[in-house]
């Protein structure tokens, strides 16, 4: 059985590096994965209108599409950059949409797996801006709002995540948050945290425990993602094989 992790890709352009070295390792997947789980931010921006606004994507949306058919069982972390999904990915790629944390029982583990953007309870602007963008109202209205609302969000989440970043992680630190987390988690029974969002490469057990912390780094300048091998987490970093 083998479970992979992914998340912050942040695809912009089929021209660009990150999106050329995932699709190939997408494709090196093929026929070789059970459980493929997207921690949210896989794409720069998404947001799932009836109509197909992202036609720069198709070949990313192809390619999950061929691990289906390979019978992987994929499943989707909304991130801060990709929400409400829409039916490309709940009816063509018949995808498990989480909307927030779930608890999952993987290789006879209890792992909490989250993007992560809500686990930073200090953070409270941004906490109000995803409430906002994920409101009643927001979710029941996409089917209305025109397509260049789109692209103000997407304009002011691009600049809110390039303005912010460097200033959040000089004023908080990510690792020990995600200790502190992981320390309430463990309270709580789980066996393990699997997360996104912080672009933190981080793999670490809890002092003194067999609880295990598993932050994603991302998929533009690491290349980093988790698998599950024999009940254990790992960090991985992904070269791409000389040609």
């Amino acid at each position: 059985m083998r479970t992979i992790f992914i998340a912050d890709a942040h695809l912009v352009s089929p021209e660009d590096t990150n999106y050329r070295r995932l699709l190939r390792f997408l494709r090196d997947l093929e026929g070789n994965l059970d459980t493929l789980y997207v921690m949210g931010d896989l794409f720069d921006f998404w947001l799932g209108f009836p109509s197909h606004n992202y036609p720069q994507y198709d070949a990313v949306i192809d390619a999950l599409e061929r691990l289906v058919a390979h019978g992987c069982r994929l499943v989707y972390f909304e991130g801060n950059h990709d929400f409400h999904l829409g039916t490309i990915f709940s009816q063509r790629l018949k995808t498990e949409i989480h909307t927030g944390p779930a608890v999952e029982c993987v290789q006879g583990k209890r792992l909490y797996i989250c993007h992560g953007d809500q686990i930073n309870k200090e953070d409270r602007l941004y906490r109000l801006l995803r409430f906002l963008l994920r409101s009643r109202l927001v979710t029941t209205g996409i089917k209305y709002f025109p397509p260049i609302w789109a692209q103000n969000i997407r304009g002011h989440l691009q600049k809110k995540s390039q303005a912010g970043y460097a200033v959040k992680t000089a004023r908080w630190d990510y690792r020990q948050i995600l200790l502190d987390f992981a320390g309430y988690l463990q309270k709580q029974g789980c066996d393990g945290l699997v997360t996104g969002h912080f672009h933190l490469a981080l793999r670490e057990d809890l002092p003194g425990s067999v609880f295990s912390i598993l932050s994603l780094g991302d998929w533009m300048e690491k290349f980093t993602y988790g698998e599950m091998l024999d009940g254990n987490l790992q960090l991985m970093t992904y070269t791409e094989p000389e040609t």
